[in-house]
């Protein structure tokens, strides 16, 4: 037993975060946050279901506005890094409502836009919107219910992302046949709207703490274990990425299935990650370590299935829609991992981790779209589950899980 009783900033802070948990948790708060993800992440997958008709309707090619997606995710990563520094001092219940206030004004900029610039621009603001809500959530969340609830609210905060995951791509595509890709994004800006609404409603004051600073992100990193932990959490999501981004390759040139079948799948997916959010709580509860190691250790057991029996329909589907349950535990499991590993500097914890997640969907998609060129879907996922792999030996050598 240490028998220094002095105590650092970090540990006032830490102090201090514990002390100001609310002692019954504010679960119209929580839910308000989830409707505020579901908006973000909605508007976020929007362009990637509407891409054909967008670019037809704005007289551009498609690979520019593809172009549109990509500034968002840049800006979201640069954002998820700066936004503690950029709100400082700032209520941060103001600070979320100001960012659900940008998603509306970026969705109505892209439904009224006459060419690439507004678009560009309006995509721009989606993603300071995007990176800063995400960067915050998981904190906010941690101030918003006792601690012994913050898996479960974190839970229902990724309930919002599994929905959008279910429905934004489909029922983005279909209202675009029916009211046109404009009317689309103006139903965005409608549910952006509600969100706002909701927040101004639900979210108490919620006062800035912590450091705030340039260099909180680097001694954040420096910390024991925090470093390493990131790298785990990148190579998780990067063996997801990797794997998810080039699916429909898979089931078109492997599964064999058309439109139809890929859709069903997709949607399957959804459904079963809308459901993964719910029970991943109660492992995460049990342990947080044993879910870190287990998610991904199942999902790379599924893409080495995949990679080597793929095939069958109905295998295909079912292993796929295992995948979606389990990969909804992941975000969940690694924000808790921030909540107990820096509980004085949980909005740099959530920086680092969105951070982490851009860049692991730019470096799976990247590396995915290499291996596709060489060695087609089955190469994809083999890579896959190595990298998924790495992530497991990453965890059970050098993470700890605060906590268990």
């Amino acid at each position: 037993m240490p028998t220094d009783l002095s105590l650092t900033a970090a540990d006032l802070d830490e102090a201090l975060a514990r002390s100001d948990a609310p002692e019954r948790p504010a679960w119209g708060a929580v839910l308000s946050m989830s409707l505020g993800v579901f908006a973000l992440v909605t508007a976020e997958f929007l362009p990637a279901s509407l891409l054909t008709p967008l670019a037809e309707g704005l007289q551009i090619s498609k690979g520019a506005a593809g172009q549109a997606v990509t500034a968002t995710a840049l800006v979201a990563l640069v954002t998820s890094l700066l936004i503690t520094v950029m709100a400082r001092g700032l209520d941060r219940r103001w600070v979320l409502m100001g960012l659900a206030g940008l998603l509306v004004v970026s969705n109505i900029l892209v439904a009224t836009a006459p060419g690439l610039i507004v678009l560009l621009i309006g995509r721009v603001l989606m993603g300071i919107a995007l990176g800063g809500f995400w960067s915050l959530s998981v904190a906010t969340v941690m101030r918003l219910v006792p601690e012994a609830n913050i898996p479960r609210a974190l839970a229902i905060l990724f309930m919002g992302v599994s929905a959008a995951t279910v429905f934004a791509v489909p029922v983005g595509s279909y209202l675009g046949a029916m009211i046109g890709w404009r009317g689309v994004f103006w139903v965005a800006a409608l549910l952006g709207l509600i969100a706002l609404l909701v927040q101004a409603l639900t979210l108490p004051s919620l006062p800035a703490r912590g450091t705030a600073r340039l260099g909180t992100l680097t001694d954040v990193l420096a910390r024991p274990g925090i470093g390493i932990g990131m790298l785990a959490a990148l190579l998780a999501f990067g063996g997801h990425f990797t794997f998810f981004t080039y699916i429909r390759p898979f089931l078109e040139n492997v599964t064999m299935v058309g439109v139809d079948g890929v859709t069903l799948i997709l949607f399957g997916f959804g459904l079963a990650n809308f459901l993964g959010t719910y029970l991943v709580a109660f492992l995460i509860e049990r342990s947080l370590r044993l879910a870190l190691i287990v998610l991904p250790l199942t999902m790379a057991v599924l893409a080495l299935l995949l990679s080597n029996f793929g095939g069958v329909p109905a295998l295909d589907a079912t292993l796929i829609a295992i995948w979606g349950l389990v990969f909804a535990g992941l975000p969940v499991s690694w924000s808790t991992w921030v909540t107990r590993a820096l509980p004085d500097e949980a909005e740099a914890g959530g920086s680092l981790i969105v951070a982490a997640i851009n860049f692991a969907i730019a470096s799976g998609a990247g590396l995915g779209g290499v291996l596709l060129e060489v060695s087609g879907p089955r190469g994809v996922f083999l890579a896959s589950s190595l990298i998924l792999v790495a992530a497991v030996v990453t965890v059970v050598s050098r993470v700890r899980a605060a906590g268990d």
